[in-house]
């Protein structure tokens, strides 16, 4: 039986997940992910991994990063589009991409380095 991934794991994958975003949108304009059904769905699997990554981190280390990294509204935001997916706002979901990727990766390997 496998162990469960601890949270420096867990924040590879975080960290793997948000460079997939990166990696798939490169050079896409925001109307060609409109138009590319495979992409938006891609770029939202990877936000659910985040989210579900950020969920399974544990207490400490997420109080002890609170005010760098929003895990509240990242595990939020993974409920919705699971849950709610059929209240999937495609727009938001793309300036989720473009206003918090950047900041959340960068912070996410300041904790791992601080690991």
């Amino acid at each position: 039986m496998r162990r469960k991934p601890q949270d420096k794991e867990r924040l590879e994958h975080i960290l793997e997940a948000a460079n997939n975003i990166q990696e798939f949108t490169e050079g896409v304009s925001y109307e060609e992910y409109l138009q590319n059904k495979v992409l938006q769905y891609a770029i939202v699997k990877n936000f659910e991994i985040i989210g579900e990554a950020a969920h399974h981190l544990t207490k400490e280390l997420k109080e002890k990063t609170k005010d760098k990294i929003e895990w509240r509204k990242i595990t939020a935001f993974r409920h919705i589009l699971v849950h709610d997916y059929w209240m999937i706002d495609f727009e938001t979901v793309w300036n989720s991409k473009e206003t918090k990727l950047d900041s959340l990766i960068e912070e996410v390997e300041k904790v791992i380095a601080g690991l």
